[in-house]
């Protein structure tokens, strides 16, 4: 007999765990290698389906270690819909039976019972299998110890939607492998299979196929105690307990030379109890003493995924993971980068350096990227399957999957709250926009002469719409609207809270059309030409920085390091913010989604904040900006002091900058070209009526 409705299967499945409940059976998945586990016991319940296994029943071919998204997967079964979801079907909750031995399988386990209820209450779930792109069998293999390996393989090929070697079928094992091997992947022969696990490597994980899932930890997530105020006690905890002995003989020789590292043990009077951790007398509980370190360590045991991982994401603890080959959790689609450390197996002497240059501010991002991860992916079973279907459902949908800022960027309300929600991914037309203008946001702090010059100047412009002055000076007010010059566009002041050159940059609700003029309260040199021009390129390529002086970033003397160019070259990596236009999204993204340590390094030199942009811009697109005409240099005769680009010492801060940038992100983003945009006919000998530009400055 089959069960084909939600409500008959959900309530088979509640009769079944209040029963197990009842007699005290309920296997846990428990929290590392070297705990114990409960002994199997049987599932009793006379009002589900039987699967009896005859003597001789097939047993499905070994793990096919080729299959890809391409090969082993039917993507004709997921028929296109209106909300393009794919549909799950998860068996019945089914006894099966062993003829051969009259013994059943480990009853299931309360984890693996919230996962199925999961799917079956979410928009992915249909009742009819014919109509399923992917069928998740109702057996419990997310630990390994105790099931019975050939049992498990022919109750899978009993499954009547198995004939296909078992695609499009999903299987979910969180602690693979046995005693001695503790193989990586689960040891049951799935053929082609999907398999969503917690221990993969980087040899048995097929790439765009498996899914990578993490370990939870149940026992620790039903009893933790959450303080309402974090320490930083220790800069380093290490309270796992299963590691080789040669990585806590190193580890405790750092212990030895360094201060603020805490290592612990089992305590021997109680090595058992998970709850507990020791040094020496001194005894700690656990997980509320990850609470009160900066960093936690997860490290490889016998098997690579470990429950320490969602533990110290649970406790505001920034995880230091050394796993060489461990394929960290929902790793296609989460930079862990962003919330984690990870630290080769060769250089755990070195894990004091590593972790003393991480700057606070950086801290501060990791520590709430990683408790977002935790509270957004990892903080229940039903949210680990939720995370997985939606992966699955971005391969099959890709038209419509989330972008990298869906999956890693917390967002933030005006409130200062944290929420869960994602934002909508970026589409640029592939059409240049209307012309609907553009908004000049002029920063300012105290030369109103000069701002009142450049906003007389720029106003002549025929596509600006709205000149936005941001008065960044907090101590004296803005010039009365008496003194302000009549100017044939209208002008907003925006005044600051604080004085900082990341101000420029803020999403502000007077900025209504989707292209951004950038202009400094000295740039008087530019002509109305040659803005329309900017405006006009900026509309063929508004995913780009389009400006006027253009800057290079070079290598210094074959190494590491870069440094900041303002020569006359043939290349350009960066234009200069004090006139550049920018799509209003990239303003967003500036303030909201890039680290914060990076915003503070600008505000705190005073410098830096267009190459910070040039960063970012670049990071996201991928695209190199765009110089146009060929103006090098603003000049200003008339300002009271001489530019900063004369001073030496500020290319020596500006060359800091771009290492610093660097590190923060983890590469260099910036794409150097040989490409500059003139108007049409600008080199030509014509009668000016031609052209559409003349009034072009030429350095």
């Amino acid at each position: 007999m089959r069960v084909h409705t939600r409500s008959v299967l959900l309530v088979g499945i509640l009769c079944s765990v209040l029963f197990i409940f009842s007699l005290e059976l309920w296997p846990p998945l428990f929290s590392d290698d070297e705990t114990k586990e409960n002994s199997n016991s049987p599932l009793v319940d006379s009002d589900v389906s039987e699967i009896r296994l005859k003597i001789g029943s097939p047993v499905p071919d070994e793990r096919d270690s080729k299959c890809l998204m391409h090969n082993c997967f039917d993507i004709f079964r997921c028929k296109v819909n209106e909300n393009k979801l794919i549909s799950v079907y998860v068996y019945p909750d089914t006894r099966f039976l062993d003829e051969e031995r009259k013994t059943i399988n480990k009853p299931m386990s309360q984890e693996f019972y919230e996962l199925l209820t999961t799917i079956v209450e979410s928009k992915y779930y249909t009742p009819d299998i014919g109509k399923a792109c992917i069928i998740v069998p109702s057996i419990d293999t997310l630990n390994q110890k105790g099931l019975d390996l050939r049992w498990t393989a022919r109750s899978l090929a009993e499954l009547p939607s198995w004939s296909d070697g078992g695609k499009n079928h999903l299987l979910f094992n969180m602690l693979p492998g046995g005693a001695p091997e503790y193989n990586s992947t689960l040891d049951v022969a799935t053929d082609k299979a999907i398999l969503a696990g917690g221990g993969f490597a980087t040899w048995s994980y097929r790439t765009g196929y498996d899914v990578s899932i993490p370990v939870f930890n149940p026992l620790t997530n039903r009893k933790v105690v959450l303080s309402q105020k974090r320490s930083s006690d220790w800069l380093f905890l290490s309270s796992q307990a299963n590691m080789n002995h040669l990585f806590r003989r190193q580890l405790e020789e750092i212990e030895r030379d360094n201060s603020g590292f805490l290592i612990l043990k089992r305590c021997p009077d109680d090595p058992n109890n998970v709850y507990k951790r020791c040094k020496g007398s001194e005894t700690y509980q656990y997980p509320e003493i990850l609470q009160h370190a900066t960093f936690c360590l997860v490290i490889r045991g016998v098997r690579l995924g470990q429950t320490t991982l969602l533990d110290a994401l649970m406790m505001g603890c920034i995880p230091v993971v050394i796993s060489d080959d461990y394929i960290l959790p929902f790793s296609s689609v989460l930079d862990w980068k962003r919330g984690a450390v990870h630290v080769v197996e060769k250089e755990i002497n070195r894990i004091p350096a590593i972790l003393r240059e991480i700057s606070s501010s950086q801290i501060k991002d990791m520590r709430r990227q990683g408790k977002w991860f935790w509270e957004r992916y990892f903080s229940s079973m039903g949210k680990i399957a939720l995370t997985t279907m939606k992966i699955l459902n971005d391969r099959v949908f890709r038209y419509t999957a989330w972008q990298y800022e869906d999956w890693n960027v917390p967002f933030e309300t005006s409130s200062g709250k944290e929420t869960a929600t994602f934002l909508l991914p970026l589409f640029f037309p592939l059409r240049p926009y209307t012309n609907q203008g553009f908004t000049a946001v002029v920063l300012c702090y105290d030369r109103v002469d000069t701002m009142f010059k450049v906003i007389t100047r720029i106003a002549d412009t025929p596509s600006l719409t709205k000149i936005v002055v941001v008065w960044n000076n907090v101590k004296k007010a803005p010039p009365s609207a008496a003194k302000w010059p009549q100017l044939s566009k209208p002008v907003k002041v925006v005044k600051t809270k604080e004085n900082k050159l990341s101000n420029r940059f803020f999403p502000y609700k007077e900025v209504e059309t989707e292209a951004i003029l950038a202009i400094d309260d000295d740039i008087l040199m530019l002509t109305p030409d040659e803005l329309e021009f900017g405006f006009q390129t900026w509309r063929e390529f508004p995913d780009r920085l389009v400006g006027f002086p253009g800057r290079v970033h070079t290598t210094q003397n074959g190494t590491n390091r870069f440094k900041y160019e303002s020569e006359w070259t043939n290349t350009v990596s960066m234009v200069l913010t004090g006139c550049a236009f920018h799509h209003k999204y990239f303003s967003h993204l500036f303030t909201y989604m890039m680290p914060v340590y990076i915003r503070d390094w600008v505000d705190q030199h005073m410098n830096c904040e267009d190459i910070a942009m040039n960063f970012m811009v670049s990071n996201y697109t991928g695209k190199a900006p765009i110089k146009v005409t060929r103006r090098k240099r603003f000049r200003c005769p008339e300002c009271v002091t001489e530019s900063l680009w004369a001073d030496p010492s500020h290319f020596v801060e500006r060359s800091e900058c771009l290492n610093e940038f660097v590190r923060a992100y983890g590469q260099m983003p910036l794409q150097t070209v040989e490409f500059r945009a003139d108007p049409l006919l600008f080199g030509e000998k014509l009668p000016t009526k031609l052209k559409l530009f003349n009034d072009v400055g030429s350095i």
